[in-house]
């Protein structure tokens, strides 16, 4: 069914031109709009490309008279359920109501028409059709959000499930190095203990801070701290927080840096955050020893930061959804990566509140992916 703002269909079927010109006229108003035929031919064909709220058809026509056409639409799927409307300047006699009536017609009207019972009865239907229309429509959207609640659901409980198994994983770490740490005399042992515990502390604190993080923007509650800072110190930090993560995977990273001085009018910790959080991004979807390269250009109204890697690609289907919250694609082994899905979400959401722009190129699965951010430049 058609939009509901649409105009309302009405076929007017007659064999004489001025006919169907005097129809119109008599029922033209705003929101209609008519399609008209000369023969019962003409008329089914508009009726395979169109639907309509009504059809108005002659009965005496040459060749396929209105009754046949009404026949006729009867038999389709397609205009079974049109309501037809006679117009007949011949005898209106028992039989030939009988027959129209047989044939699926909801009324008759004699020529010559009168003018108000006509148009009265053309704005019965055309308001049932506005209003069956209306509701196919709420019943679009009620079934839209539906399938949109199911989705979330469903995404909600893999979210669950993967933050337990993000949060057993070094709490159990740290459970098993409390342990070691009371069974253990020797002193370089158990500052090494104390190391790989700090990681896993570290681990832990990341993620419950990306989890405040998303729920903070989400709630319009973090203020940033504009100030005016320059991009390569920036790029500076972003690499010295990611180093550990890239090392960690045996990745060769190139950094490119601006050809000359540059400026961004930014909250420093968080553009910070932004850069460091796709290079982590890269160096968990790069298998071991991949390459990743953080570049940066400028052009007379903007900075833009590259980071692009060799790893795992981004599937075509996905990749319009990669900045949506909890979307994960499997890692470099095939299973799905460690984290929560909620990196690049942030990432997107921290992008834009600094009035930029974040986008992602892939040639697809094992191809590496390059994620591109967009800010105005500060002159």
């Amino acid at each position: 069914m058609s939009s509901p703002d649409a105009p309302i269909p009405i076929l007017l079927v007659d064999d004489l031109a001025e006919n169907l010109l005097a129809l119109q006229a008599l029922l033209q108003r705003e929101g209609l709009v008519f399609l008209t035929a000369r023969t019962g031919e003409e008329a089914l064909e508009l009726l395979l490309s169109h639907e309509v709220a009504l059809a108005l058809l002659d009965v005496q026509m040459p060749g396929m008279d209105g009754f046949q056409l009404a026949e006729y639409m009867r038999g389709s799927t397609r205009s079974r359920h049109v309501p037809i409307i006679f117009v007949t300047a011949g005898s209106a006699d028992t039989q030939r109501r009988f027959r129209g009536y047989e044939v699926g017609a909801v009324d008759f009207i004699q020529k010559p028409i009168e003018t108000d019972v006509l148009r009265g009865k053309v704005e019965v239907f055309v308001d049932l059709y506005d209003h069956r229309r209306k509701l196919a429509a709420q019943r679009d959207e009620l079934a839209a959000y539906a399938a949109a609640l199911s989705a979330a659901d469903q995404r909600k409980n893999q979210f669950l499930a993967v933050l337990g198994h993000e949060l057993r994983n070094p709490l159990m770490a740290l459970r098993a190095g409390l342990k070691l740490l009371d069974r253990e005399a020797d002193a370089e042992k158990a500052a090494g203990v104390r190391s790989r515990m700090a990681t896993q502390v570290f681990h832990l604190s990341r993620l419950i801070e990306d989890l405040l993080d998303v729920s903070r923007i989400d709630q319009d509650k973090i203020n940033l701290r504009l100030d005016r800072v320059g991009l390569q110190t920036v790029l500076e930090s972003a690499v010295e927080t990611s180093r550990p993560k890239i090392d960690a995977g045996g990745h060769d990273l190139v950094v490119e840096p601006p050809a000359e001085a540059a400026w961004v009018t930014a909250d420093f910790t968080r553009l910070s955050q932004i850069v460091s959080n796709l290079l982590t991004n890269a160096a968990k979807y790069t298998p071991p020893g991949g390459r990743i390269r953080l570049s940066s250009r400028l052009t007379a109204e903007a900075v833009e930061i590259e980071v692009a890697d060799n790893g795992v690609g981004i599937p075509k289907e996905m990749q319009a959804g990669i900045f949506d919250l909890y979307t994960q694609i499997p890692g470099p082994d095939g299973r799905s990566a460690e984290g929560l899905g909620i990196g690049l979400a942030l990432v997107r959401q921290l992008v834009e509140l600094h009035q930029g722009e974040i986008s992602v190129d892939s040639a697809g699965e094992g191809k590496g992916s390059c994620f591109r951010v967009r800010l105005p430049r500060s002159i």
